[in-house]
């Protein structure tokens, strides 16, 4: 039934919100804004749904303001718009959303002659949608765009239909029951920006988890790998639950941010709902893991959770505290992996831990304000930190690492080392490149070319890897003498 009449023949366009004018659901944007303003509010919802979702959107929305310039619109749609206004065609905004909301997008956008949308008394959806377009037009006709299936009884009654990004059977069915005169799709793939979410990248913090195995000398062990690789997974699928939850509650500064937002939530490329049921998936998958090993691992994981909460919710928005936070958190990994596998720590590696991510929490602070300066702005959104604090960061970055260094120098001079080793004196190799490539990483981080994330630069950078070769032959040559002494010819001893 494409294009059967001219589409000007219905003169005023009613244009939905959700998933169609935006890539992005109002209603959801709303919800984790009032719970970054204040998680307690979660406890408020059900009550305010119990009385009608019209009375959920308008408590939602007499707390909670959206920077409507930043919401993911879809481009090309937008455009079609601002081409439709000028030749004279009118526009009507028609969207479920609270009329708060709806009629800040169209003081935005300038092409709308009428707003219509929720009130506190009724939820402006499907037929009660219908019945005001037509309360507002009398007999005149009209067209249609809209997205979902809660939108077939609209596009039946309209002249004409606009389909934007409509899933393959709704499209189907909606070309039943109307004119469909022009498509707006997109090649979407949900499961492609859902992994992009979970940030796997990040995992590689995770290996901290085996460090404590590797040091233990057990690597022999099948049931201990076991147990470190459940553990490994474990914090793993923690980790990617956090990541969804912080990006969800951090939508507005991650549409600010130069580089964060082209993330899937923030460039709306993921609906907000996948988030929310990934996040609880990802939750579940990680202390059921947890459940099947040692009790203590279990109690670190809590820890964890609890506290990448705190951070994402509050501490990461206190002035060094922030940095302290995500030190502590790598070396939680570590304390993980020793409970996983039930042998204790050093407080020689607990110390080194401290002190090496403190300073890489510091590099990626700094590295979010040299991105600032580039952009002429002085404060860092969502962060404590003014680009003023820039050398001031740098000093104590760089003396963390530093303090890293020599708590392994003193380490690998301990009597532990002597006891533990067969050749400790390979382990002094370690410090020189220790030394190098945190004073590396802070050349780089000041001139300007660190990623915001030090991990994403190091997983790119060549000279780690081989660093990480030679640390990694220092150790087996330190641990297991005898056996690589039988593959080095005599003349090289």
């Amino acid at each position: 039934m494409q294009d059967q009449v001219n589409p000007k023949a219905y003169s005023t366009l009613a244009v939905d919100v959700d998933g169609t004018l935006l890539r992005t659901d109002l209603l959801h944007e709303s919800v984790f804004a009032l719970l970054k303003k204040s998680p307690f509010y979660a406890f408020m919802l059900p009550l305010w749904l119990m009385r009608g979702k019209a009375h959920l959107k308008q408590m939602i929305a007499n707390r909670v303001d959206l920077q409507v310039e930043l919401l993911p619109y879809r481009e090309d749609f937008v455009d079609y718009l601002r081409e439709e206004h000028a030749s004279g065609r009118r526009l009507m905004l028609a969207t479920a959303s609270n009329i708060r909301y709806a009629q800040g997008i169209a003081d935005h956008l300038g092409l709308f002659s009428w707003v219509l949308g929720s009130t506190e008394s009724e939820n402006l959806s499907g037929a009660r949608k219908l019945a005001h377009i037509k309360a507002e037009l009398g007999a005149e006709g009209f067209a249609y765009a809209g997205n979902s299936a809660v939108d077939l009884p609209i596009w039946e009654a309209a002249g004409t239909a606009v389909l934007v990004n409509t899933p393959t059977l709704v499209k189907a069915r909606a070309e039943k029951v109307s004119n469909v005169v022009r498509v707006f799709s997109e090649q979407e793939s949900y499961l492609k920006a859902f992994v992009k979410a979970m940030r796997p990248h990040q995992w590689l913090k995770n290996l901290l988890i085996f460090v404590p195995l590797v040091l233990s000398q057990h690597l022999d062990e099948i049931q201990l790998d076991n147990q470190a690789f459940l553990a490994f997974l474990s914090f793993c699928f923690c980790a990617s639950s956090v990541y969804l939850l912080n990006d969800l509650l951090d939508l507005s500064a991650d549409r600010q941010h130069p580089t964060k937002r082209f993330r899937p939530f923030a460039a709306g490329d993921l609906p907000i709902v996948y988030g929310v049921i990934g996040m609880l998936a990802l939750l579940l998958c990680s202390f059921g893991i947890a459940l099947i090993l040692p009790p203590f691992f279990l109690g670190v994981l809590i820890i964890y959770y609890v506290c990448t909460m705190a951070y994402s919710l509050w501490l990461k928005s206190a002035m060094l505290i922030d940095a302290l936070t995500l030190a502590a958190l790598y070396t939680l990994r570590l304390i993980a992996g020793a409970a996983a596998i039930t042998v204790p720590l050093s407080f020689w590696l607990l110390a080194f831990s401290m002190f090496i991510f403190l300073s890489l929490a510091f590099i990626k602070r700094y590295s979010e304000l040299l991105l600032l300066t580039q952009s002429g702005r002085q404060q860092l959104l969502g962060r404590a930190y003014q680009t003023v604090d820039m050398e001031t960061l740098a000093q104590f970055g760089t003396a963390s690492g530093y303090l890293a260094v020599l708590v392994m120098a003193f380490y690998v001079n301990s009597d532990n080392v002597f006891e533990g080793y067969q050749r400790p004196e390979a382990l002094w190799l370690l410090c020189p490149m220790m030394l190098y490539w945190i004073s590396r990483m802070w050349v780089v981080t000041r001139r300007g070319e660190m990623h915001d994330d030090p991990v994403v630069f190091t997983i790119k950078d060549p000279r780690t890897y081989w660093l990480g070769v030679i640390a990694a032959i220092a150790l087996l040559v330190a641990t297991y003498w005898p056996v690589v002494r039988e593959f080095i010819p005599d003349y090289f001893l």
